[in-house]
């Protein structure tokens, strides 16, 4: 068989002596600044429209509040800050701010507690979780006009609450519930509690569904009891869940106005007026629209003081600069 000897010895690839050499690699075509580039340039679409269509219109309006604009067309001349000492001396917006914080720290504290509550329920191990999930988050997408025309109904003297007070025997206890003074402002609040502890409930369930079970297990092996462990391990996990849901109900509740102008229009009176029905009425009921900018202008300068200061406390439980 020598020629099949030779045959094979001219087919075998030649041995190479030392390390193999790796193959070059391919040249980027693409500069690191051009990469680095491209996502801004798909923002761009994004942020032009948002700028021409949000940002640029909210500047304009808040400029107004430095003017005595009437809003009928006529040339507005600049005051300085005129209507904001003018909202500093007028009763009705000293009522409505002491009427708002009071509301949003009400709705603040109610709807995150039962929110945990329910989320503390609903993540444990019981059959029909996945059903009370839903028809506790069911609310959460109604619109706030559509429930407060049906608590109006509710909260009617001769509505529903009334008539199970009565059916029950306990006819001393039905109210006038939106007419009474004394009490309008907290059934608005149960409206806006109602409906939106469901969300806050998803937002805490969410970061349940992060606490490793193992804490909670080592725990129960070296004694701790429930109330110990929620307050030692889960509580402190919880934090950003906890940072986000009181921002988020902080600030529905700066802004309430759906169930206040649907249910009482900021009545009996004065007594459910909040900024931003104060608003509404000063700027589409009385003309005074460059007044009611201004009032405008510094509610958004509390929300924004708030969110910040939220996310600030956010940031250093996370231990972030």
């Amino acid at each position: 068989m020598p020629h099949a000897r030779e045959a094979a010895a001219t087919t075998r690839p030649p041995a190479r002596h030392g390390p193999e050499r790796p193959l070059p690699r391919k040249k980027r075509t693409t500069r690191s600044g051009l990469r680095r580039s491209v996502p801004w340039w798909f923002l761009l679409p994004a942020l032009t429209l948002y700028l021409y269509v949000v940002l640029a219109p909210s500047l304009q309006g808040a400029g107004y509040a430095f003017t005595d604009w009437t809003g009928l067309g006529t040339p507005a001349s600049f005051i300085g800050l005129e209507n904001f000492r003018k909202s500093l001396g007028d009763p009705d917006a000293r009522d409505a701010l002491w009427q708002t914080l009071l509301v949003t720290v009400v709705i603040t504290v109610v709807q995150n507690v039962i929110g945990l509550l329910l989320a503390l329920g609903v993540n444990s191990r019981i059959r029909s979780r996945n059903v009370l999930r839903v028809l506790f988050f069911a609310p959460a997408v109604m619109t706030p006009v559509v429930t407060a025309y049906l608590w109006r109904y509710l909260y009617a003297p001769e509505g529903a609450f009334n008539t199970a007070l009565e059916t029950l025997g306990l006819g001393s206890l039905t109210q006038n519930w939106l007419g009474d003074p004394d009490l309008a402002l907290w059934s608005v609040a149960a409206i806006v509690i109602w409906q939106f502890s469901g969300y806050s409930m998803v937002i805490f369930l969410a970061g349940l569904q992060g606490v490793p079970r193992e804490l909670h297990e080592a725990a129960g092996v070296d004694g701790a009891g429930a109330f110990q462990r929620f307050w030692h391990i889960t509580r402190p996990l919880l934090a950003p869940a906890t940072t986000i849901n009181l921002m988020l109900s902080m600030i529905g509740g700066f802004k309430l106005f759906d169930q206040v102008y649907v249910t009482t229009g900021g009545g009996p009176g004065h007594a459910t007026e909040t900024l931003s029905t104060l608003i509404y009425k000063n700027a589409f009921q009385f003309d005074e629209y460059a007044y009611s900018t201004a009032l405008a202008v510094f509610l958004a300068v509390v929300v924004a003081v708030v969110s910040a200061g939220q996310y600030r406390g956010l940031q250093r439980q996370k231990g972030m600069p």
